[in-house]
């Protein structure tokens, strides 16, 4: 039932959303809000807020992992182990209040958000 709560929260809180490639682009957009919440969190040793904002941005990553369609090839088993290599990266985070495993996951989900508007725009443009 948690598996479903990252998509379920995007999908009521953006009806409006035309296609599932915008969701991507913004569940890759969350991570990056909610990591730098979290980020401000550790830095103001607020122990309440950091899991809070960590725990936001896991569910998204959990939901990324979840909806992937392995029926497209090998990038959906890079993609699931790139995930899964965030989530724990997260948890870490969360376990040691360690921003510097916030600032690895920043670093993967900026690429993977550059990359996937640039290959949606090519898309779309097709």
């Amino acid at each position: 039932m948690t598996t479903n709560l990252a998509y379920n929260t995007y999908t009521q809180n953006n009806i409006g959303v035309e296609s599932p490639e915008k969701l991507i682009q913004m569940m890759y957009e969350g991570i990056l809000r909610f990591n730098m919440q979290a980020k401000r969190s550790i830095n103001s040793n607020d122990i309440e807020r950091r899991t809070y904002w960590i725990n936001r941005s896991s569910a998204v990553v959990s939901e990324l992992i979840n909806i992937l369609d392995y029926n497209q090839g090998d990038i959906s088993n890079y993609l699931s182990g790139l995930y899964s290599y965030q989530f724990r990266l997260l948890v870490e985070a969360n376990l040691h209040n360690d921003s510097t495993k916030l600032d690895e996951v920043n670093q993967v989900f900026k690429g993977l958000l550059e990359a996937w508007k640039e290959s949606t725009d090519v898309a779309n443009q097709a």
